[in-house]
């Protein structure tokens, strides 16, 4: 599999990546004719359970996915929606939605919209072709913990979770495995690892369980 610099800030990505994961970067060198075979999912959180850091993420605003040059800065510079002041770690998790024109990285805390509309998405260039998904048709969201979530912005023709419809404005969960499609011609799969949990207090007979 070939390795490639993203041309915004050289960090590491794959050829069928259509964003880059270190700075949230759209990646230009992937057209609709291409005809590269999509790559083997690959989780971030694998690197680290083979020894491997992890490359440092870019600090990402939880509602439009735009890189925040300074955590310091209470709201997002482009869409002025509040910044999370959380204090807990966030999770390695990273969701993986594979379609046909490539593959959605979305890492645990971030947000990011699924559309045709550049200005709406950061991987428009997935749906250019698409004529029947909405220029800002669903939004994919990973909590701190690595809890994963789709919601329908009211799109024309409809978002599907295993082919049941989301109501629009709806947070639907996401489980490794599923199938997402947009509109009637696009479908997904989902690769999600477990989210990360915190293992249950030990109870005074020296076991994780009830009194």
């Amino acid at each position: 599999m070939t390795t490639l610099a993203c041309p915004a800030c050289a960090g590491a990505v794959q050829q069928d990546d259509l964003i880059c994961f270190s700075c949230g970067a759209n990646l230009p060198w992937r057209g609709p004719d291409d005809e590269t075979t999509p790559p083997t999912i690959r989780q971030e959180f694998l690197r680290r359970e083979h020894g491997t850091s992890p490359a440092p993420t870019a600090l990402r605003c939880p509602r439009c996915g735009s890189s925040i040059p300074d955590a310091a800065l209470l709201a997002c510079p482009l869409c002025h929606g509040p910044l999370p002041r959380g204090t807990g770690p966030i999770s390695a998790v990273v969701l993986r939605l594979t379609f046909p024109t490539g593959n959605v990285d979305v890492p645990a805390g971030t947000s990011l919209v699924l559309g045709r509309d550049p200005a709406e998405s950061l991987v428009a260039a997935a749906f250019a072709d698409y004529e029947n998904v909405s220029r800002r048709h669903a939004t994919l969201s990973v909590n701190d913990t690595g809890q994963a979530t789709i919601r329908d912005e009211h799109s024309t023709n409809g978002t599907f979770v295993n082919g049941d419809r989301v109501l629009p404005g709806n947070d639907i969960p996401l489980s490794d495995g599923d199938e997402v499609r947009l509109a009637a011609t696009i479908t997904g799969r989902v690769s999600l690892p477990p989210p990360e949990t915190e293992p249950a207090p030990f109870n005074s007979n020296g076991w994780a369980g009830p009194h």
